[in-house]
């Protein structure tokens, strides 16, 4: 079989396009770049949808955070508190249990499969660090800008949205990529959170066990799936880097700021 044919026929098999059963013997490395980039997919799927998602939550969460009343900032502070405090391997673990439960007494059944449950909890936990990211930059936006919007009278929502958020968005930025990146990465821990994938057909790492189980070779497979890895880092590295250029496009070139990328050891 030409790597062309095994393009097409595993390309996009782990979302249910192509040949169903996986090759048993005589493992090529385009059969192994092909099934675990297929799988890649729903890694990809995992971070886009919980970054598209959990942006709009952390920044709700930052601003009930920032709120002098207790009855909002309480909450908040306790969401980031558990959601930051807590290993996300536990807490897809908590989660499979209670949407277990909860499809047991008929309520919202498809919480119990990966690509519905596992998104609810990576959604939570990335707005939880990111409100933190967020509240951060929102109490480090310089007062004065705050006081010359209120000269120029805007109150309310229009100081908010034209002074305030952009400069906190400005200013949060780096770090935000940072978690952007290390959510990507964090996504291969639902291969191991207990939730069964769609048809059995898993994420990138599901298929770099595979061929490591089947060849007892995993310096073939693994390297591949750090490969495709650093790629996407890059690639989000990129993107975000275009988004840092376009908040920051008022300043002189030599004042903005460089995006750094510090990986975390612990989530």
């Amino acid at each position: 079989m030409s790597c062309a044919q095994t393009i097409m026929d595993y390309g996009l098999r782990a979302i249910g396009i192509g040949e169903r059963l996986l090759p048993r013997s005589d493992f090529t490395l385009c059969q192994q770049f092909t099934l675990i980039g297929s799988g890649l997919i729903w890694n990809v799927y995992f971070a886009v949808m919980a970054l598209a998602v959990g942006f709009f939550l952390a920044n709700a969460l930052a601003m009930g955070k920032a709120s002098p009343r207790w009855w909002v900032r309480k909450p908040s502070e306790w969401f980031v508190l558990v959601f930051r405090g807590s290993p996300l391997f536990i807490q897809f673990f908590l989660a499979y249990f209670i949407f277990l439960r909860m499809k047991q007494a008929g309520v919202l059944p498809f919480l119990t499969v990966a690509q519905w449950g596992a998104l609810v909890v990576l959604v939570l936990n990335t707005a939880a660090y990111s409100a933190e990211i967020f509240f951060g930059a929102l109490k480090s936006v310089p007062k004065g800008e705050v006081e010359a919007a209120e000269a120029y009278g805007m109150t309310g929502w229009a100081k908010f949205r034209r002074i305030i958020w952009p400069t906190q968005m400005r200013l949060a930025w780096p770090a935000y990529t940072n978690e952007a990146i290390f959510l990507f990465h964090a996504t291969t821990l639902v291969f191991f959170s207990g939730f069964p994938t769609w048809r059995q057909q898993g994420d990138a790492l599901y298929y770099a066990q595979y061929f490591a189980d089947k060849t007892f070779n995993p310096f073939v497979p693994y390297p591949i799936l750090a490969f495709y890895f650093v790629v996407l880092t890059l690639l989000i590295i990129g993107l975000f880097g275009l988004m840092n250029r376009r908040l920051n496009r008022h300043l002189p070139q030599a004042a903005r700021p460089k995006l750094r990328y510090r990986p975390q050891i612990i989530r």
